[in-house]
């Protein structure tokens, strides 16, 4: 035998119950006669209690009742044949008379009553249960509707009725053993006393109602049909790559589903886990997936987590004081109180030195749980042996499952750096002796962050998402763009990386998506947006969003954006920047930002910085992470000047090798930042912090490659006249190296803590005389490569090279 459970939404609708009896006629074609457990059309029961609390407020009801009855006499209409219909409209008229009858006194005597209450509520489920058992008649005979109040069998606690199990089990077989040949439809959620009077089973009724029907006949199998693919690792709605989950063990199941997995509720399993009957998990919109099984006998997985749950809405309480230490009895006293005044105690966490004790409750219960307590422990209050209660509200909670977390060492730790990185406060924890369950509080704020992150984390056969905000959008900027949207499919298979372009901003404009800018159509986006470009507010955007594994890429040249650096890292978001101002102004700004990033677990790239694409910035902190010294580096760090001495020879004109060096790109937009050795200036200067120096610009001394007269032009069109003007000036250089043959060279030197920057006539001795085209080329001295130093050559210069340094920084986050 099968217990077949259909949900409200399985319920709510035509097309929906036309599943439903598809679904019943597959079962009934494989010989089986299932038992079916309805709960009430979707969003009745809110209708319901809105009618009940509206009419004790004095507010009249008319309009709701009327909705609700239209509701079922358009299915009715819809999928009875017209012969049947009047004596199912007459029986549901019946009904909502009665309903209507109840809210009137409601109404008179402004009093809603739990008893009260539980009557109200049960006409949804007895309506939904009268009229799908009419409708299935049609289809199948012998199929009966039944009011479950006439074997379910509880205590008078209205609401949250106790099951007297041992009667009910009784009722339960002598019923359906009467009623074998039948196909029963029984109404959930509802249930009677001894005296008859209707009571409700609380939340999750309905799955309850079908887990004991199936404990009393020893059912082969429980199948809660419902809108969803089963249980999975996470809330869908804030995890888009939430999955669906095979199987659970019911401790898994009761874990995830205490802490927030509405799917199933804990209670429903009870009666199932003590049969060991499986529970299966299945959603009447997708019949042929096929849905989680919760079992008692689960193959052994490779996953050290389940699943990931939450509650998205809780508060805290706070009691503490010197009254606690060493009392025997206290917290027993403590949470009597509580569970006699039918406060429910979600999480509770108390510290070593028993000094205090953080507890959970629903907001709805807060201000009433610390009055109880303050009445209760008046007497210390006074004598100052306890504090008054703290509140702390606007709380969630996340908690990991899984059974396998007890034997994979570093599961805690796993889920710790995924939240530190991400910036996310954890307000208290408890994890239980069985090692099942690791739960922690954060701001409510940081619940979707939080999911996001953890589940990136555990579950790393899926791709890890970096949601990256670009500032600039020159030939740096959208090459990268170009980059990422060519290379997408790559990431994901074989770095398991899925990059997001969460926020755009160039000097005009602004735009965000959550979900990801698409690269095939940013620039449309971009211009399409009524955002204009304020670099405060993108910043501040950016932090609101509040998503996981954010990065800040700053793709420009511009000082601005360096001022927000400090204020990114504080909010726990790596930078990633081809911008040297940032490291290369002063040396406590420099260091600022190295130790913001630090202390708050983010990553701080600017392999660019330096050369390009070139891995130099990384191979100095691999040698100076392992514990090597640098003496001396030696270097020629602009792509530009590069290209430009490699091509000024023979009859090449120094104006025009210039030129044709900023159209190619390869110069900074006025190229007196590379020829007056500034910006090769600031590399130098990086490379000198980075390897232990704590220098300033002041301290490199730079011989400039330019007259006077080019330096102080007043524009870039200037300075263009003005280097024609010094044509001999460069031409006499040029003559007096080839006369030597020898070959100019621009070369940087940082040696044992003194760094300069000079032209000088190599010859082909020296390393640095075949470098060609754009290459730059480092030579690195340290204790390790002391007689044959460590060399990088390569394309120092180029939109293509430059992004892709930083697309390689970018992957490298959070690695």
């Amino acid at each position: 035998m099968k217990i077949l459970k259909f949900g409200g939404t399985s319920v709510g609708s035509v097309p929906s119950i036309q599943t439903l009896l598809n679904i019943l006629e597959g079962e009934l074609k494989n010989k089986q006669k299932p038992v079916v457990v309805l709960s009430a059309m979707s969003g009745v029961t809110n209708l319901l209690v809105a009618m009940a609390e509206g009419a004790a407020e004095g507010k009249d009801f008319t309009a709701q009742l009327a909705e609700l009855e239209k509701r079922h006499f358009d299915v009715i209409k819809a999928l009875l044949d017209i012969q049947n219909q009047n004596p199912a409209f007459t029986r549901l008229k019946i009904l909502f008379n009665q309903l209507e009858d109840l809210l009137q006194g409601i109404l008179t005597l402004r009093e809603l009553t739990p008893k009260t209450r539980d009557m109200v509520l049960s006409f949804g489920e007895r309506c939904s249960t009268f009229m799908i058992g009419k409708i299935a008649a049609q289809h199948f005979p012998g199929a009966i509707s039944v009011d479950a109040t006439e074997f379910i069998k509880t205590d008078s606690s209205f609401g949250q009725a106790k099951v007297n199990m041992d009667l009910t089990d009784l009722l339960v077989r002598g019923f359906f053993h009467e009623n074998s040949d039948k196909l029963i439809f029984v109404t959930g959620f509802i249930s009677a006393n001894e005296a008859k009077q209707i009571t409700t089973l609380g939340r999750g009724g309905s799955d309850y109602t079908a887990a004991i029907l199936g404990a009393a006949l020893n059912a082969h199998e429980i199948q809660i049909w419902t809108d969803v693919n089963g249980m999975m690792t996470a809330d869908p709605r804030m995890v888009k790559k939430a999955f669906s989950l095979p199987e659970l063990t019911y401790t898994e199941a009761m874990e995830l589903s205490y802490f927030g997995a509405k799917v199933i509720y804990p209670p429903t399993m009870i009666p199932a886990f003590m049969k060991k009957i499986p529970i299966v998990i299945k959603n009447t919109f997708d019949v042929d997936f096929e849905g989680t099984v919760i079992r008692h006998d689960c193959k052994p997985s490779n996953l050290p987590i389940k699943g990931i749950s939450s509650i998205n809405n809780i508060s805290i309480l706070n009691l503490e004081g010197s009254g606690m230490v060493g009392k025997s009895g206290f917290s027993g006293r403590l949470f009597s109180l509580l569970a006699r005044e039918q406060i429910n105690v979600i999480l509770i966490t108390q510290s070593s030195s028993e000094h205090s004790i953080t507890f959970a409750v629903q907001p709805g219960d807060t201000e009433r749980a610390r009055d109880l307590i303050e009445q209760e422990f008046e007497l210390e209050l006074v004598a100052k042996k306890l504090e008054h209660v703290v509140i702390e509200q606007n709380l969630a909670i996340i908690a990991i499952v899984g059974e396998n977390m007890k034997q994979t060492p570093g599961v805690s730790g796993k889920l710790f750096h995924a939240l530190g990185r991400n910036g996310i406060n954890v307000r208290a924890i408890a994890q239980g002796s069985s090692e099942y369950n690791i739960s922690v509080i954060i701001s409510a704020n940081d619940l979707a962050k939080a999911l996001n992150a953890v589940h990136d984390g555990f579950f790393t056969q899926l791709t890890k998402t970096l949601h990256a905000f670009c500032l600039g959008t020159g030939n740096i900027g959208q090459t990268l763009f170009k980059q990422l949207n060519a290379h997408s499919a790559y990431l994901q298979e074989h770095n398991g990386i899925q990059v997001k372009i969460a926020g755009i901003s160039n000097t005009r404009k602004m735009v965000f998506n959550s979900d990801g800018v698409s690269l095939d159509n940013w620039q449309a986006e971009l211009e399409a947006s009524m955002h204009p470009a304020d670099l405060a507010e993108f910043v501040a955007k950016m932090k609101s969003m509040n998503l996981p594994n954010c990065v800040f890429i700053d793709n420009t040249a511009s000082p601005k954006p360096v001022e927000f650096y400090e204020e990114v890292f504080k909010a726990n978001i790596s930078v990633i920047t081809c911008n040297k101002i940032g490291n290369s102004a002063s040396y406590k700004q420099y260091k600022t930002f190295h130790d913001a990033a630090h202390s708050h677990g983010v990553d701080f790239f600017y392999e660019t910085n330096v050369g390009a694409g070139l891995p130099i910035i990384r191979t100095l902190k691999d040698l100076m992470n392992s514990g090597d010294r640098v003496a001396k580096i030696e270097a020629i760090l602009s792509g530009t000047i590069s290209f430009i001495f490699n091509n000024f020879k023979g009859d090449a004109n120094f104006h025009d090798v210039v030129k044709e060096a900023q159209d190619k790109g390869y110069t900074e937009p006025d190229p007196r930042d590379d020829l007056s050795g500034k910006d090769f200036m600031r590399k130098i200067l990086i490379l000198a912090r980075d390897a232990g120096y704590a220098m300033e610009e002041a301290d490199v001394r730079i011989e400039s490659v330019l007259p006077k007269a080019c330096l102080e032009a007043q524009s870039v069109e200037e300075f263009y006249a003005a280097l024609k003007a010094e044509d001999a000036f460069f031409s006499n250089l040029k003559a007096k190296a080839a006369a030597e043959n020898k070959v100019l060279r621009y070369i940087g030197k940082l040696d044992e803590g003194k760094a300069e920057i000079t032209l000088q006539m190599v010859d082909e001795n020296h390393p640095f005389y075949t470098l060609s085209g754009s290459d730059n080329i480092i030579s690195f001295t340290t204790d390790r490569y002391r007689e044959r130093p460590l060399v990088v050559k390569g394309p120092g210069a180029g939109a293509e090279v430059t992004a892709a340094g930083v697309f390689a920084d970018l992957i490298n986050v959070g690695a």
